[in-house]
């Protein structure tokens, strides 16, 4: 079914101008990739698609998904000094634009990011409207959420009964599965779990320590009013 927004979409979320689209949604998509990451960024690249690549300027998606990679929220006034900022954090970046790529959403980035323990990850995102955006790939597997709830990221080697385990693992906390989406190549598996409630830091220790379980996140919606991260 297409992505309709509502009303209080087109109307736009509380934040930081000029438009919901190219602003807001960029950098959502940016905070996205810093959770995901689980570490402190020290360098991004990004990749600016379509749309996003051509007016990117005009509309500060380029600071915005750099305020967005420093943890700042779509309302926080730092996004208009991004760069500054990201200058005094120790955060290095780099653009690439590709300005026409017709399999991807005519706002898109790609965001790779490397964290201060060397940690790495790449996350594809397209800003829908209204300041929601859907992520599109993670560690170049296929996904499909909105970041409206949380959301438990897992993958791990594809094996026989792993999303029974880690199922089990949330239904023993009470919490609700929302939706489930599953991803394979040959020989690993992606689970996007979203959730009606975040599970507890000893649940996701426990999916951790799985012995398959290569790389587990649990990434929260991003909302106005907050950033997720000091100032």
């Amino acid at each position: 079914m297409p992505d309709y927004p509502s009303l209080f979409d087109i109307l736009g979320p509380i934040m930081i101008g000029p438009s919901s689209s190219h602003t807001a949604g960029a950098s959502r998509i940016g905070s996205i990739a810093r959770q995901l990451l689980g570490d402190t960024p020290v360098r991004a690249v990004i990749t600016l698609y379509n749309s996003f690549a051509k007016t990117h300027k005009g509309h500060g998606t380029d600071k915005a998904i750099v305020g967005g990679i420093l943890g700042f929220g779509p309302d926080d006034e730092r996004i208009r000094d991004a760069f500054d900022h990201a200058k005094r954090s120790g955060l290095a970046w780099d653009f690439a634009f590709v300005g026409d790529l017709s399999r991807f959403h005519s706002n898109t980035a790609r965001v790779g990011l490397t964290g201060k323990d060397g940690g790495t990850i790449e996350v594809v995102g397209a800003s829908l409207g209204g300041g929601r955006i859907k992520i599109q790939e993670i560690e170049g597997f296929p996904v499909d959420f909105q970041a409206q709830l949380h959301t438990l990221v897992v993958i791990a080697e594809d094996i026989p009964g792993s999303i029974k385990q880690i199922s089990g693992v949330i239904a023993e906390e009470g919490v609700n599965i929302a939706s489930m989406y599953v991803s394979r190549t040959e020989k690993k598996a992606n689970m996007v779990i979203e959730l009606d409630q975040p599970i507890t830091a000893s649940s996701m220790e426990r999916i951790r320590t799985l012995t398959w379980v290569q790389f587990v996140r649990l990434v929260n919606p991003i909302v106005e009013g907050t950033s997720r991260y000091e100032k």
